[in-house]
């Protein structure tokens, strides 16, 4: 079977890696256009692309699908299946028809629930106990078509997103190779999706970063965990902001955001309830530090109080 490829960040990656490995034939991997990044603002290559370039296979990265003109490369290598993996484009109709088999989706999650674009950081935040693998025939729906395969995986208690990532990703890597063989052979019977348990993951944003300390403090524990590495944690005190990484949940009773102690065990911060110990810190332009060696550089004083954000209306 000739496989075409479709995805941008190292979890789509890690399957065309695996793809390759099985022995398959690429004649060609679609990714996003090269992005500016890190303080040069340098456009860098996706890591999807430097896999293709590295194994000697074309590479398109068409802004959009729409027309006949941006989907020409793909026509033309007449694919028998279409693997897609955090690609970042929705795919026309046109594209779904274009091979043989259809597109198979690499989804990070059980379906249906959280469909979308963050499925990883949502299942944290929820404080879901499991998440996993959806192989997907798609169609014109957001994470909607039909189910090939399923596994599951157990999120850790210390769980974050970017742990759980790399094992979603491997899994769903060993999955899509499974799984082309099965279609090669034929051997696939797609289950539609339950209509119960529908859930959307939505898109990340910076402006979710910041800690409201009202919450209480195992829903905020969840969501510094599913906010590593991308947007990260943060909060405000004296007008300085911190960035936090790590805390675990304590016995704690204060005006919320008050600082209850600051020592080298932690940070102690009053939420809505009990309290948050924050053991993992960092302050703009610096790194990731424990709570001791923070401290040395940014004292901490019982009593100060972090700010709480505006609430919503």
């Amino acid at each position: 079977m000739k496989i075409a490829f479709a995805g941008t960040p190292e979890f789509a990656a890690a399957a065309l890696r695996a793809i390759l490995a099985a022995g398959f034939d690429v004649p060609l991997v679609l990714t996003q256009p090269d992005r500016p990044a890190g303080r040069g603002l340098q456009r860098l290559a996706s890591p999807v692309k430097q896999v293709a370039l590295a194994h000697g296979i074309p590479v398109d990265q068409p802004e959009k699908l729409r027309t006949p003109k941006q989907r020409a490369a793909l026509a033309a290598v007449q694919p028998d299946v279409l693997v897609v993996a955090a690609y970042g484009l929705i795919l026309p109709q046109a594209v779904l028809d274009l091979p043989r088999f259809g597109c198979i989706n690499i989804h990070a999650s059980l379906l249906p629930r959280w469909r979308g674009a963050a499925p990883i950081h949502r299942a944290i935040e929820a404080g879901d106990t499991q998440s996993g693998i959806t192989l997907m025939q798609m169609d014109a729906g957001l994470d909607t078509g039909p189910m090939l395969t399923r596994r599951a995986l157990p999120i850790a208690a210390n769980e974050t997103t970017g742990s759980l990532h790399d094992k979603l990703a491997e899994l769903g890597a060993q999955m899509i190779v499974e799984t082309l063989h099965r279609v090669a052979l034929m051997e696939l019977a797609p289950t539609e999706q339950p209509s119960e348990g529908v859930t959307y993951a939505a898109k990340i944003s910076k402006q979710e970063s910041a800690l409201d300390f009202r919450q209480p403090a195992t829903v905020l524990e969840r969501k510094i965990r599913a906010f590593d590495p991308f947007p990260g944690c943060s909060a405000t005190l004296s007008d300085a902001t911190v960035k936090i990484w790590q805390a675990r949940c304590i016995a704690g009773n204060a005006a919320p955001g008050s600082v209850l102690s600051a020592n080298a065990d932690g940070v102690d911060i009053a939420c809505g309830e009990d309290a948050l110990r924050l053991t993992m810190l960092q302050k703009a332009g610096g790194k990731r530090l424990s709570a001791a060696d923070f401290l040395r550089g940014f004292p901490i004083a019982a009593g100060a109080c972090f700010d709480l954000p505006a609430e919503s209306t």
